[in-house]
């Protein structure tokens, strides 16, 4: 008998993780420009100040991977929840940059975690000859909140202003707790072999290679994520930030085909078109700065974009088995927070001293690295290292 992916407690998974989300990205396209305008800072510290909240999350996730595999999944994620709901009040009190970076960096520690929670204990509750379709539709519920929670943030600035917004984030915040307390969580069995602590286990060694990888391809997304509004307001965009909407639109109707063809196919062609998407839509976003080009390369951005995470993540869990799901899972994370804090950095220097579009071609060099990576040493590694179902 066919085992079922909508189950109750993956519909209250998936649902936690978009209000989570939505919550998250409610301040991701009006933060970069409240740092710039209220706070004055310029763009290679506006850079620095959303990198903090990456950088935090990297020192987090091994240890929070350590804990899942050893204690269990249910505490750890409630726990984590309830302080990334309650972190968001503390934005109230950011009268500078110092004070903001520091609230960022605490903010990012309780992301780190609540990210590698759900996304471990996903692993655990969809079946494994659908993880594909079960990480891809997961990925959905974040792809919605990034389309969703912009819209929203914009909305309650624009009628209640930042406090509102800030404010509505911590409400959205505990609403996702409250799904998650209802999922069943199923008990957990620590092996012996992992019972004590070891430093080896904050980190999946199976896990590193294709997480390198990873790292390299997220390096344009952070850059773009953290730019792309102030970029349509320099080049006089109409509406910058429904750049999100379009672009979640894309990752979404990637997202729906893509899973299956993951689960049947395996990455290497799915993959490997979505990079050269990702090639292709920097340089328009880049030098086609009409409103036309500046939407379309969102779509084929969104595109590009929606398939490599969650292809990667479902290759890393294929990897291992339960008892290593938290570690592997904290590996990828870290991959992907490393890979966005340094895109922030980089690509907020390079605007700095040379221009936007000069750092998108940039971003668009180093998917072209990625792909390279992806088909002489990554793909050749998965095909060696993957559990057979």
């Amino acid at each position: 008998m066919e085992e079922k992916l909508w189950t109750r407690d993956f519909f209250l998974l998936v649902l936690s993780n978009f209000l989570m989300c939505c919550a998250y990205y409610s301040l991701i396209s009006t933060l970069p420009v409240f740092i710039s305008g209220n706070l004055k800072a310029n763009n290679s510290t506006v850079g620095l100040v959303m990198a903090c909240y990456t950088i935090a999350a990297v020192f987090i996730r091994p240890v929070c991977g350590f804990g899942l595999d050893r204690l269990g999944r249910r505490t750890i994620f409630l726990t984590s929840l309830f302080i990334y709901a309650l972190i968001f009040n503390t934005y109230l009190l950011a009268t500078s940059v110092l004070v903001i970076t520091l609230i960022r960096f605490v903010h990012g520690l309780t992301w780190g975690m609540t990210t590698t929670s759900n996304s471990t204990f996903a692993g655990d509750i969809v079946p494994s000859g659908k993880r594909g379709q079960g990480y891809g539709f997961f990925g959905i519920s974040t792809t919605l909140g990034m389309a969703i929670g912009p819209l929203v943030g914009s909305f309650i600035f624009q009628h209640g202003g930042y406090e509102a917004m800030f404010l509505s984030g911590s409400l959205i915040g505990f609403i996702s707790m409250g799904c998650a307390a209802r999922i069943r969580y199923s008990n957990y069995h620590v092996k012996k072999r992992i019972a004590r602590f070891k430093w080896n286990q904050l980190i999946e060694p199976t896990s590193i290679l294709p997480s390198i990888n990873l790292l390299v391809i997220i390096f344009s997304y952070g850059g773009l994520l953290s730019f792309v509004s102030l970029y349509g307001q320099e080049t006089g965009m109409p509406n910058p930030s429904g750049f999100f909407f379009i672009y979640a639109l894309g990752v979404i109707s990637s997202r729906f085909v893509a899973g299956k063809s993951l689960d049947r196919k395996g990455p290497r062609w799915i993959i490997g078109i979505c990079l050269l998407l990702l090639i292709i839509g920097f340089p328009m976003l880049a030098l086609w700065q009409t409103p036309t080009g500046y939407y379309l390369s969102a779509i084929i951005l969104g595109v590009g974009n929606g398939v490599v995470f969650p292809s990667f993540q479902t290759m890393v869990n294929n990897m291992v088995d339960s008892s290593h799901r938290g570690a592997a899972n904290s590996t990828v994370f870290i991959s992907v927070d490393v890979g966005m804090g340094l895109g922030m950095v980089v690509v907020g220097v390079i605007a700095q001293y040379l221009s936007l579009p000069a750092a998108f071609l940039f971003c668009s060099g180093i998917c072209a690295v990625g792909l390279f990576l992806f088909f002489t040493v990554t793909l050749p590694y998965y095909s060696r290292h993957r559990i057979k179902i």
